[in-house]
């Protein structure tokens, strides 16, 4: 089974690795609203990821975030 590594490739978040990632491990974890079906993967570019599915899987057609607000620097605080 492979998933779409969900790796940022800059700071500002606008770039997805995207490479195939191999699901190397599956597993169940416990949690207060049930079990989660979740999982270890890794691709090419050794992107390593551990957690429920759900957190490592990511929509393509949605857009990038936009980078984070730039904050100016006063002298005052």
């Amino acid at each position: 089974m492979f998933l779409d590594c969900p790796a940022y490739m800059d700071k500002t978040g606008a770039a997805r690795c995207g490479l195939p990632a191999e699901v190397e491990y599956r597993y169940t974890m416990r949690s207060t609203d049930g079990p989660l079906e979740s999982a270890r993967i890794r691709c090419p570019r050794g992107h390593c990821f551990n957690g429920p599915l759900d957190s490592l899987l990511w929509d393509k057609a949605r857009p990038a975030a936009s980078p984070p607000p730039v904050r100016s620097q006063n002298a005052e605080g």
